[in-house]
């Protein structure tokens, strides 16, 4: 299994387990016309992780770039109580040529992340 250039992985803090099945879009930002343009789009595995989501051909530039989270989509398969944050947006910028992986720690009302290794 190879792995991409940009990979995230979510960990659900209230229950101590990966939160699968969440889907995730990557988006970048182009510069130019400060418009977001979607890369991909998968779901977290059995271990809440994407680590081999991006297309083979599909080359990382340095530039900006945005994880969307559908919170909504995971809280909806595990309580019928809607979530708090439906989506988390986290954006990073890409300045080298290292991998980059951007963690999600979850619970039902708040999130946080950094920059995994």
């Amino acid at each position: 299994m190879s792995r991409s250039p940009i990979t995230t992985h979510i960990l659900d803090t209230s229950t101590g387990q990966p939160a699968s099945g969440v889907p995730v879009t990557l988006f970048q930002l182009n510069d130019t016309t400060n418009e977001w343009h979607e890369l991909c789009a998968a779901d977290t595995d059995a271990d809440g992780r994407l680590i081999d989501w991006l297309p083979a051909a599909l080359a990382i530039a340095h530039g900006t770039y945005k994880l969307v989270f559908d919170i909504d989509a995971y809280q909806s398969q595990a309580s019928d109580a809607p979530a708090f944050y439906p989506y988390a947006e986290i954006c990073f910028r890409v300045l080298d040529d290292n991998h980059h992986h951007i963690p999600l720690l979850l619970s039902p009302f708040g999130y946080s992340t950094y920059r995994g290794s």
